[in-house]
């Protein structure tokens, strides 16, 4: 079986920060991309950012240049730094991961259970 859990969520004034962190646990063959999306309530699930298993990054063009995202390979994680925070923001905030279990020898997409990220004005 495998997970993502994520943490690091929570109520923050606009301009703020926060770190949301992800890790991925259980019987792990390789792991591929990693990332972060979010969805608004009556939105779509959107792409904030995404990075490579070589370290290439991928932001959302409402979030370049405030958020950055990196990953620990030796750690399965990914964690996604916010900075200069918006009320827009505020979302459920989900952890993706592109991973080969060891019990199949295929690419499987996992997501985590969310995490509330609330921005206030």
């Amino acid at each position: 079986q495998v997970q993502l859990v994520e943490s690091g969520g929570g109520l923050v004034q606009a301009g703020g920060s926060l770190r949301l962190s992800c890790a991925a646990s259980g019987s792990i063959f390789s792991i591929s991309t990693m990332g972060w999306y979010r969805q608004a309530p009556g939105k779509q699930r959107e792409l904030v950012a995404d990075i490579g298993s070589y370290g290439r990054t991928n932001y959302a063009d409402s979030v370049k240049g405030r958020f950055t995202i990196s990953r620990d390979n030796a750690k399965n994680s990914v964690y996604l730094q916010m900075n200069s925070l918006k009320p827009e923001d505020t979302a459920v905030y989900y952890c993706n991961a592109d991973i080969v279990p060891a019990w199949t020898p295929k690419w499987e997409s996992y997501w985590g259970q969310g995490t509330q990220v609330t921005v206030s004005s």
